[in-house]
């Protein structure tokens, strides 16, 4: 069971990590940490946002997963895999929430991005466009 507290331990830091980069904003748009969806990998404000968003939820995971692991040294052995395996079920579904709440968070944004993008701000609309400008 050491080793299996070792474990848990160790990936308790790494996501706990990544939550609190993300968290801070310091979160580097990258392949393998994070919110990856192709809306939030568009660019760096789109990535910060939908990371800073799931970041709760990851700094959850890392808590179960340090439970798990306090768990597993100190519950008999039929406790300890029972306690192990609830504590990173719970963690996956706690970090799988948290993450599609921040991909919807990246669509919503790249979306507002896509309809602000284009046609500019002269007079609030593309059809008032041509109202603004003096006649000839």
């Amino acid at each position: 069971m050491l080793i299996v507290a070792v474990l848990l331990f160790v990936l308790a830091l790494v996501v706990g990590a990544v939550g609190v980069a993300a968290l801070t904003g310091k979160l580097p748009r990258n392949r393998w940490a994070g919110v990856r969806t192709p809306e939030s990998l568009h660019d760096d404000t789109t990535f910060s946002l939908a990371n800073k968003v799931a970041a709760p939820s990851m700094l959850g995971s890392a808590v179960l997963l340090a439970l798990g692991g306090v768990a597993s040294l100190t519950l008999p052995t039929l406790a300890g895999i029972i306690a192990i395996v609830v504590t990173v079920v719970a963690a996956l579904f706690t970090a799988g929430a948290g993450g599609s709440v921040g991909a919807r968070v990246a669509t919503a944004a790249k979306k507002k991005a896509d309809e602000t993008a284009g046609c500019g701000t002269s007079c609030g609309s593309c059809s008032l466009r041509g109202a603004c400008e003096p006649t000839a």
